[in-house]
């Protein structure tokens, strides 16, 4: 059997919008490249930039989506005109920290294959010290591993689905040691920005989450912050489903809130009613978080999207 090649760099988002959802398929090998990149990047709607370390050159980096079984064969390229050491820590990895999970040099590449035996959605983010400082600075992302038996009654096909990444952004120039401890925190980034799917609290936010009424819409959620739990609710909405860990076995019905810890995930399900327009504000129900930039708006209406939450467009950047 061929190996699927998967090349993740400044272009990942456009090659991963061919990602296709959860079927009954052999495994296969998935081979994965990802550049570090240390670059300024946008982090609000009004296009404040500060110095991120990236994966790929986004926050959060490439999505990677594979079906339980499958090895992953992995390849971390630390570019040579960065500053700083990088490793590469997956989740959805069972290795060796000292080996797999070792430091890269600037210049350097680390390669490494695992399996993905476990179903679900998983963090994964750089590990090297201080690991508060590099996942602070952006150095995370999610590796989606879809059930081998594909999708069923307790894990039904949804019609949409959004990957949403919560992380921290400080004050630019804030030591790793103020980082670990929360000094100088300024807010919440949504994949990537403060309010990014919001335009009700900040009015240059031009991307909104959108479906039609009465679709069942996915959101994969990782909470990547370094030391605070989220508390995620659907504003005017109940999660009809969620799945901790994104495993179709850890199913819990029609929550209002779910914790989710630091470097952990969870899936959700939301059913707006199907005989109106409606909006829902998704949110991180700690009010810290909340008005610091975690809130994001979906919007419920017959004319939405066709495209977004559909076709591997899980990002929306």
């Amino acid at each position: 059997m061929q190996p699927r090649t998967w090349i993740l760099g400044l272009s990942a988002a456009a090659l991963l919008s061919a990602v296709s959802a959860p079927t009954p398929v052999a495994a296969k090998t998935v081979k994965v490249d990802i550049p570090v990149i240390e670059k300024e990047l946008v982090i609000d709607n009004k296009g404040t930039t500060q110095r991120m370390w990236t994966f790929g050159g986004t926050v959060p980096g490439p999505m990677v989506r594979v079906t339980e079984g499958d090895e992953v064969d992995f390849t971390l390229l630390n570019q040579k005109d960065n500053k700083n050491s990088h490793s590469m820590d997956f989740h959805a990895a069972v290795v060796d920290v000292l080996d797999e999970f070792a430091e890269v040099r600037p210049g350097d590449k680390k390669q490494f294959t695992f399996k993905a035996d476990h179903p679900g959605v998983f963090i994964y983010h750089c590990g090297a010290s201080s690991m508060a400082e590099h996942i602070s600075r952006g150095m995370y992302g999610v590796i989606l591993v879809d059930p081998k038996e594909g999708y069923s009654d307790a894990y039904p096909k949804p019609d949409r689905e959004y990957v949403l990444v919560q992380g921290d952004l400080f004050q630019d120039g804030t030591s790793a040691q103020d980082r670990a401890m929360g000094k100088q925190w300024v807010g919440a980034l949504v994949n990537g920005k403060m309010f990014h799917y919001d335009p009700v609290h900040d009015p240059n936010a031009a991307v909104t989450l959108e479906a039609k009424p009465g679709e069942r819409v996915r959101i994969f959620f990782v909470n990547a912050m370094i030391n605070e739990a989220a508390a995620f609710h659907p504003i005017a909405g109940i999660w009809d489903r969620v799945w901790d860990n994104g495993n179709p076995k850890n199913l819990r019905y029609s929550l209002q809130t779910a914790e989710v810890p630091p470097a952990h995930a969870m899936t959700f399900d939301i059913v707006p009613p199907a005989g109106r327009a409606t909006n829902n504000a998704i949110v991180d129900h700690r009010m810290k978080h909340a008005l610091n930039g975690a809130i994001s708006v979906l919007m419920n209406f017959k004319d939405a999207s066709p495209d977004k939450g559909k076709n591997g467009n899980l990002i929306l950047r």
